[in-house]
């Protein structure tokens, strides 16, 4: 009645579907994946899923098992229709340092659109990595790495308030306070409350700007 699938770090699959599993059950392995399926609509659950992965060869692996997610669900998904998702992806050496060992970690547990806010919820993730990037960019000052890294975050979630603050405060203390009063403008407009934390950062040494500036910048 039950189905397991193990992958090991050398790349040797191995899968079992029991036949009291109930129909359509099934599972099909290759290169470095395997996919299963059991209580499905249909017969071309796994099939779909298996193409959908090579067809997707050369993303992030993360990207690839959504590809195969979304053609599950294309081929008819469970019988019993749709209500959670998750995705976990590790690296294949740890770290040594467990509380960063889960390169994603996203999970939907009560929707009725699992599929989209699980992507949703990666896309997120993956935006607010650009992010840490830009930060990491920023204390190395490599100021073109970092302006890379926050407008791809930036583009991921163009309404995004916090990701365009953040964006614009780095510019300002890189002294480019024309190209940052623009940005700010639009978020304090959006939403008062930054402008109100824009006060209290030169305490705290994150907005480093003159006093004239600061002027500048609050009376947007």
């Amino acid at each position: 009645m039950r189905q397991v699938a193990i992958i090991d770090s050398k790349g040797n699959v191995a899968a079992y579907t029991g036949k009291g599993c109930i129909q359509f059950a099934s599972h099909i392995t290759g290169t470095n994946f395997s996919v299963q399926s059991n209580m499905m609509l249909g017969d071309q659950v796994c099939s779909s899923m298996a193409r959908a992965f090579r067809d997707a060869e050369g993303k992030p692996l993360a990207e690839r098992i959504l590809a195969s997610l979304d053609a599950a669900q294309g081929a008819g998904g469970d019988i019993r229709g749709k209500q959670s998702a998750a995705l976990i992806v590790v690296p294949g050496k740890p770290t040594g340092k467990p509380w960063n060992d889960r390169s994603i970690d996203v999970r939907v547990d009560d929707n009725s659109h699992p599929l989209v806010e699980l992507k949703r919820l990666y896309h997120v993730q993956v935006a607010y990595e650009h992010m840490n990037n830009g930060d990491l960019a920023t204390e190395k000052n490599d100021m073109v790495k970092a302006m890379k890294e926050y407008g791809q975050a930036m583009k991921m979630f163009p309404e995004n308030l916090e990701m365009q603050y953040w964006t614009a405060i780095t510019l300002a203390n890189n002294k480019q306070v024309e190209e940052a009063v623009p940005i700010l403008k639009k978020v304090f407009l959006k939403d008062p409350h930054w402008k109100e934390l824009t006060r209290r950062l030169p305490a705290v040494n994150l907005l480093t700007v003159s006093e004239t500036d600061l002027k500048k910048i609050l009376a947007l």
